[in-house]
């Protein structure tokens, strides 16, 4: 019982499953065309005395694959009686008269299960492999087992000669499998025309028609003679049409040559008849026509040979095209979408950095005014320096989340000097060493003094990273930043005396989230981007990051990046942009919407002692500035009535000297495209919101010294 499951649901399974949609003929057609066959093949073996082929197991193997379980048993049963009676009606003599319908239905089965088992469950013979899968493991091995049963069986009861066994055995399989080869695999296409499509780069309606015409022409031409052996003009027509048209259509025009030679050849006409067959005594009583057949059976083979497998090859590539262009169709579309998505998140993340900055201004910029203020208490300045670490934290959380999630982004090439670098970052974390105590020793080595072109942006960023995870990790020692230049490589590195990195978090300490203590009792804030944002830009400028030592007292991070010398000249310029601070009183226009952004500003210069003018738009920017002279503007961005990009514009379209303010902007729109943007539109600085004196007095400083730098030349 478990074993007929298996041959029924398994792999192995005889009948077609149960799902599967209906298609093709009803049993009741397959029946009348096995009818049919049987009734040609009683008419041709009286009337000529010969059969060419047995098309009826063809009939009923397609009828086994393609029906359900009930109507497969069904048919099966009813053409294996009719068989049995027409071997009555025709007189054949026992055994033969059962035997011959029983290896019909053997035949049947067989090739049935290994055609099943062997060429797919969706039997889709327009896949090459799938056909000759067909042909050799399905056919082959359930014709051969029948022929030599029953060959075998004559023989023996017959006294069959050598000779005489090999001539049957020859001609009783190639008529076999010529029927099965020629029928079932038009039957099955046809009937499942429905689920495998065969239409692009086939012949229309009209070329179809014209095509099998001539076809039949030739084949008419080929086998309605008897005086020239030119059965190879078969070939050319047969193969045209085999390009042209689907593999249903190329299984077709193999049947209809075979229906038009077979009948010529049994009727005495065609090539075949030329044949000039060996006397052997042993085959005398066989008919002249029998043994010719043999001849036309090899031309079928061979047609067959030829018009399938090449019909399957051409419709398989029609196939890989039609699956090439759809997958080119979705690259496309999948390329538009990802183009789509990069812009949207571009927009994204320059709305997020411009909303988050913008409230951070107020909160950090007024911070740092009230820490500066005189007067104040300890606890006051208690509570206003942790405001500014807050603030500051935030900041840089919301400059790693940016960071990670804009990607890699094109590298700019400024004049650094190494020790003007270390010295912005080590401020940047000086408070933080402060409040611990912790000293922070920068060393620049013989020969890294000269500086060099590297994206100052992407490097400060790598390097503040690892000073304040240095500071933020140490309670107690020191913290020691170093640069030094090693062939083509400057290298930077930062050691502590913390406790050093766990040996498990080693191969996970350069990726995104990962943190050192992530339990709910760590006492270290942040959110483990860090260091991924300093691996990410590394890698973008070419260099490398590592964790080159570590134990419990302490560890050592490495930056190793291929920067070039800068020139002369840019040496001479990076002195002058380290430098703080604005000689002399200034007039300076600050062009803000939002009040709480003009006050910050206006008390940050205030110090300075310059001359502060306000406007709240564009229109009263260029308004103000077309009328009197400024030394700097101050421009935000995005402003109602006119933007600060079209306020520079018009300021740069007025005539004489108010065309050359100076003007630096101030916005919280801080991606690198967008200080781009403000470059384009001719403004002279870019720097990020939220300020601090230190930020807004190097910016200002580098717009008024680039602008003095043209100025002095003009002079000279």
């Amino acid at each position: 019982m478990r074993q007929g499951t298996i041959l029924m649901q398994g792999r192995w399974r005889i009948f077609r499953h149960e799902d599967g949609r209906e298609a093709g003929p009803a049993g009741w057609a397959y029946v009348a065309l096995f009818c049919a066959s049987l009734l040609i093949g009683v008419w041709s073996a009286r009337q000529f005395g010969a059969v060419v082929m047995w098309p009826a197991n063809g009939i009923l193997l397609a009828a086994f694959l393609q029906l359900h379980r009930r109507k497969a048993v069904t048919v099966l049963a009813a053409c294996l009686v009719i068989n049995l009676a027409s071997n009555v009606v025709r007189g054949d003599p026992m055994p033969f008269l059962w035997l011959n319908a029983v290896l019909n239905l053997a035949e049947v089965l067989i090739a049935g299960v290994l055609a099943r088992r062997l060429c797919g469950a969706a039997l889709n013979l327009r896949r090459p492999r799938r056909l000759v899968m067909f042909a050799v493991a399905a056919v082959t091995p359930a014709v051969l087992f029948c022929t030599v049963t029953i060959v075998t069986v004559a023989a023996v009861l017959q006294t069959y000669s050598a000779d005489l066994y090999a001539f049957t055995f020859q001609r009783y399989f190639a008529m076999e499998a010529l029927g099965l080869l020629t029928v079932t695999p038009p039957l099955l296409l046809l009937a499942r025309r429905h689920r495998f499509s065969d239409t692009k780069a086939v012949a229309g309606p009209k070329e179809s028609i014209a095509l099998f015409s001539l076809l039949t022409a030739v084949a008419l031409v080929v086998f309605c003679q008897s005086s020239v052996p030119i059965t190879y003009l078969i070939f050319p027509a047969l193969l045209l049409l085999v390009f042209r048209v689907s593999t249903t259509g190329s299984a077709l025009a193999v049947l209809l040559v075979t229906l038009v030679g077979g009948v010529a050849t049994i009727t005495g006409h065609g090539p075949v008849t030329l044949q000039r067959l060996a006397v052997d005594p042993e085959l005398a009583h066989v008919p002249t026509i029998v043994r010719q057949l043999n001849v036309f059976y090899g031309f079928l083979l061979a047609l067959i040979a030829v018009a399938l497998p090449v019909s399957t090859i051409v419709s398989e590539r029609r196939r890989m095209m039609d699956k090439l262009e759809a997958r080119t169709l979705a690259a496309q579309i999948a390329r538009r979408q990802a183009e789509a998505a990069d812009a949207a998140k571009s927009r994204f993340l320059a709305l997020m950095s411009h909303e988050m900055r913008t409230p951070l201004h107020g909160v950090v910029g007024y911070a740092e005014i009230l820490s500066r203020r005189p007067g104040l208490d300890e606890e006051a300045r208690r509570e206003v320096d942790e405001i500014q670490k807050s603030g500051a934290a935030l900041l840089t959380l919301v400059e790693d989340v940016l960071e990670v999630s804009r990607g890699d982004a094109v590298v700019g090439t400024d004049a650094i000097l190494p020790a003007g670098l270390l010295a912005q970052v080590v401020a940047a974390s000086g408070d933080c060493a402060a409040a611990k105590a912790l000293p922070i020793h920068v060393s620049v080595l013989p020969g890294a003094e000269a500086p060099v072109r590297a994206d100052h942006r992407r490097l400060r960023q790598i390097l503040h990273r690892l000073v304040s995870n240095a500071v933020k990790f140490t309670t107690e020692g020191e913290v020691a930043v170093s640069v030094a230049r090693e062939g083509a490589l400057t290298v930077f590195r930062v050691s502590d005396t913390g406790p050093g990195v766990a040996p498990d978090l080693v191969p996970t300490l350069f990726q995104a989230f990962v943190q050192a203590d992530d339990t709910i009792s760590r006492t270290h804030v942040g959110a483990g981007l860090g260091l991924a944002v300093a691996h990410r830009l590394t890698r973008a400028m070419g260099g490398e990051i590592a964790l080159e030592s570590t134990s419990s007292s302490g560890s050592t991070f490495v930056v190793r990046l291929p920067l070039p010398l800068a020139e002369t000249d840019d040496a001479d310029r990076v002195s002058d942009l380290v430098e703080a601070g604005v000689g002399g009183p200034a007039r300076i226009l600050i062009v803000d919407d939002h009040p709480t952004n003009r006050e910050v500003a206006r008390l940050m210069l205030a110090p300075l002692g310059c001359d502060i003018f306000e406007a709240v738009d564009g229109v009263e920017a260029v308004e103000m500035a077309s009328s009197a002279h400024y030394d700097l503007i101050l421009m935000d961005v995005r402003m109602p009535r006119m933007d600060g990009l079209a306020a520079t514009q018009a300021i740069r379209a007025l005539d004489d000297d108010f065309s050359r303010t100076p003007i630096l902007a101030v916005t919280a729109d801080a991606m690198p495209e967008d200080a781009a943007r403000c470059l384009a539109a001719g403004m002279d600085g870019h720097v990020a919101k939220p300020l601090t004196h230190a930020s807004l007095f190097a910016a200002i400083d580098a717009v008024m010294n680039a602008n003095d730098e043209p100025a002095s030349e003009a002079a000279a």
